[in-house]
């Protein structure tokens, strides 16, 4: 076991059962009162944010987690297959860790996932990805003062808004935290 000294932001700890990983790391020191560790940190189940006071010297668990870049290759059920480019060996991510990303991915992406003792507890998509438009309406003629943005399907099946100039065929290059449009790829 560690000790509050021991832990940095980004490690990952287990906290109430749960798997978190460390946002904000903060020692305080108020006045004549003991001195404490204030800790921001997100559950990777679910994605929520929590708060907690350690006090100085307190053992706390931390994670050996190993992050791996796969190539994801086909979706089973509830899992993306995922294959190490290094030693070709298939793995098995669940699709709950991408959470909403999981739209913006396509086959032969490169994914980083997150392995504690050989079981997957993370999961993350390139930041950006570039996809093709296979559907939007057509602009409507002068209508290009101002910021007027359109609903446009991508090849994976998720919608985004576009700006008013992107057709069909058009590939877009696309925020997978945020799911919003960047900018027109050119070729």
């Amino acid at each position: 076991m560690a000790t509050t000294s021991d832990v940095n932001v980004g490690s990952f700890i287990r906290f109430n059962g749960e798997i978190c990983q460390v946002m904000e790391w903060m020692h305080r020191t108020p006045g004549n009162l003991r001195a404490f560790y204030q800790c921001k940190m997100r559950n990777l189940r679910n994605g929520k944010l929590a708060e907690n006071r350690f006090r100085s010297g307190e053992t706390i668990e931390v994670l050996r987690v190993e992050v791996h870049e796969l190539q994801y290759l086909y979706r089973d059920g509830d899992n993306l297959v995922c294959m190490d480019p290094e030693s070709f060996e298939q793995k098995y991510v669940p699709v709950t860790l991408f959470g909403d990303a999981l739209g913006f991915l396509k086959e032969e992406m490169v994914v980083q996932v997150g392995f504690e003792s050989d079981t997957p507890i993370l999961a993350r998509p390139p930041k950006v990805v570039e996809l093709e438009v296979t559907y939007t309406e057509n602009a409507v003629k002068g209508d290009t003062s101002n910021k007027v943005m359109k609903a446009a399907t991508l090849e994976t099946g998720v919608e985004i808004s576009v700006p008013s100039f992107v057709d069909i065929g058009t590939v877009v290059r696309v925020d997978t935290e945020t799911g919003a449009y960047m900018d027109r790829v050119k070729k």
